[in-house]
């Protein structure tokens, strides 16, 4: 069931809710990268791997990305991925369809996002599921620097970065957006996911690589916590392996931490 609603901003926001077959177990919301949209691969896999464990899913297209979404990518920033998830949510929450307990899952900036609601909100969140996660502003700077210190010296001279996606789509992005990652930082509050948490992360990812994820792994308390990296796989999962690993490693997971 495709639905619409409004974030904060007015803008339209378009989601996909979808029931799973059997008995209902929660409601897991996804969200997907930069630039993307709730169609790529890398969130439909972990959107099936909710669905097929019991969860119904709310997969929406961030605002200010390539989706049916309103907004403009060039406006679009970690900030305004954290509040559109957080919308998302507290609109979920209110909607008579939703059932606790509340997942969350999210790739790369919607990484962040659903870490970031989880560690303001504790209480709500029961499972979390980061795939690629930025971590932190910071921590992103260094990861563009070991792969392209020159196109990132450039990009910060020029002040602006202008990118085909894989679909055709033209991505223009400025230097400010990237400065205003510095602003975020998942590490000093990582204390608070004491909920069951999984993250995944491809060993060959250069934007969020492994011992980033390793770096957030560490900093949130021991007890219900897991880390798996996927084996040769990059940023986001386009090989029909990656993604059933991924999908596995979701299920398995779900199907340990939800036990009665």
């Amino acid at each position: 069931m495709i639905i619409e609603l409004k974030n904060r901003k007015n803008q339209k926001v378009v989601g996909e809710l979808e029931k799973p077959s059997g008995a209902l177990k929660g409601t897991c919301i996804v969200q997907h990268g930069w630039g993307g949209n709730r169609k790529t691969a890398t969130v439909q896999i972990m959107k099936e791997a909710f669905l097929e464990s019991g969860f119904q899913t709310f997969n929406f297209d961030t605002p200010n990305s390539f989706g049916e979404s309103e907004g403009d990518f060039e406006k679009s920033t970690l900030t305004t991925f954290s509040e559109d998830l957080e919308d998302v949510v507290k609109w979920a929450q209110k909607q008579s369809w939703f059932q606790v307990p509340l997942a969350l899952a999210g790739h790369s900036k919607g990484a962040y996002s659903v870490a970031r609601y989880a560690e303001n909100y504790p209480d709500e969140v029961a499972y979390l599921v980061p795939v690629a996660p930025v971590v932190s502003g910071e921590l992103s700077f260094e990861a563009y620097r070991r792969r392209d210190p020159e196109g990132l010296e450039k990009w910060k001279k020029e002040g602006i970065l202008i990118r085909i996606g894989k679909g055709g789509d033209k991505k223009i992005q400025h230097w400010r957006q990237m400065e205003e990652r510095l602003n975020h930082n998942l590490l000093p509050r990582a204390k608070k996911l004491t909920m069951p948490t999984l993250l995944i992360v491809g060993s060959k990812d250069e934007s969020c690589p492994p011992d980033h994820t390793q770096i957030l792994f560490d900093a949130i308390p021991e007890g219900k916590k897991s880390m798996k990296i996927i084996e040769g796989a990059p940023h986001s999962f386009y090989e029909k392996e990656e993604q059933e690993t991924c999908r596995q490693i979701i299920k398995g997971w779900l199907a340990e931490v939800t036990k009665a």
